[in-house]
């Protein structure tokens, strides 16, 4: 069975969007690329390239950087003129405006990684293990004027693997969501969407304090923050004034005051939690390059007993 080239328009900008690009210009006609600016980037704060705008170009697919799309008319002129069937959003970085979401005859669809209405927002898959989520999943929806509120035309859940990070999870959610999109897209003269259902929960844009280690909290939520603020903000902790970033930890057995240093040895430097402990790994204290724990502890002269903040 031969399946049905859709003319289409791709929002999106990070490298975590560009499979979902490369997948529709296999199987479909994109007509038009849609990217945030270029940004400054590196040491000489060159203006680089989303990585979504380099897989267009790579592509030859037309391109268009609107700095604020919602005050931009010649997009939504470009958008008219194309006479698309839908338009589909991964990770774009700026609000569609309501007066472009029916442009498109089927809407604009939406990778989204979580189970609506649950974790509605930037950062779902960080908050699911933040919050030590044992499943979560991914949904395609059809955009309207809210914050992740259209209705849902396919979703499914998948369990959290134990040691799964932010980074890993997020990218495989993304690939099971490119299949979904696909299936979708090929019967858009019948899909329905569903309103969501059940209570709704939000995943706002992470600071960097929600990187800060909770050493009252029980070693499980500690390491499951851990791996949901990976890559940015990161883990870390202060002690003796600096900003210790922890890159690598594992749940560790122990018992003792919420972080106080259990152990620092030739393996790392266990610290003890609200419940259980934590083994950190390696770290990278402010201004330094990455290292063994057991280095950074050995240098700083750090023993059982000292209580990190």
């Amino acid at each position: 069975m031969s399946v049905k080239r859709r003319r289409l328009a791709f929002f999106g900008s990070p490298a975590w969007a560009v499979p979902v690009l490369e997948a529709l210009a296999r199987a479909h006609d994109v007509a038009l690329v849609v990217t945030q600016p270029d940004k400054p980037k590196g040491r000489g704060l060159r203006l680089a390239p989303s990585p979504v705008a380099e897989a267009a170009e790579r592509l030859g697919l037309d391109l268009a950087k609107p700095r604020r799309l919602r005050k931009d008319p010649e997009v939504a002129g470009r958008l008219r003129a194309l006479d698309l069937d839908a338009a589909v959003v991964a990770a774009y970085g700026q609000i569609i405006p309501e007066s472009l979401l029916g442009i498109p005859r089927y809407g604009f669809l939406n990778i989204h990684p979580s189970l609506l209405p649950e974790y509605r927002g930037a950062a779902p898959v960080n908050w699911a293990l933040i919050n030590d989520e044992a499943e979560t999943g991914v949904s395609i929806m059809r955009l309207d004027a809210g914050m992740d509120t259209g209705p849902v035309f396919v979703q499914e859940r998948t369990p959290i693997m134990p040691d799964e990070t932010a980074v890993e999870l997020s990218e495989r959610l993304r690939d099971r969501g490119i299949e979904l999109l696909l299936d979708v897209l090929e019967r858009l003269e019948t899909a329905r969407p569903e309103p969501q259902k059940g209570e709704p929960s939000h995943a706002p844009l992470l600071t960097k304090e929600d990187g800060r280690i909770r050493w009252s909290d029980p070693a499980r939520k500690v390491y499951a923050r851990h791996r949901g603020v990976q890559p940015w903000p990161g883990s870390w902790f202060e002690h003796g004034g600096n900003r210790i970033k922890v890159l690598k930890m594992k749940p560790a057995r122990g018992r003792g005051a919420p972080g106080e240093v259990l152990e620092a040895g030739p393996r790392g430097v266990r610290v003890a939690t609200g419940e259980g402990a934590v083994e950190l790994v390696t770290v990278q204290p402010e201004g330094k390059r990455p290292m063994p724990a057991a280095d950074w502890a050995r240098g700083r002269g750090l023993k059982a007993g000292v209580q990190l903040d």
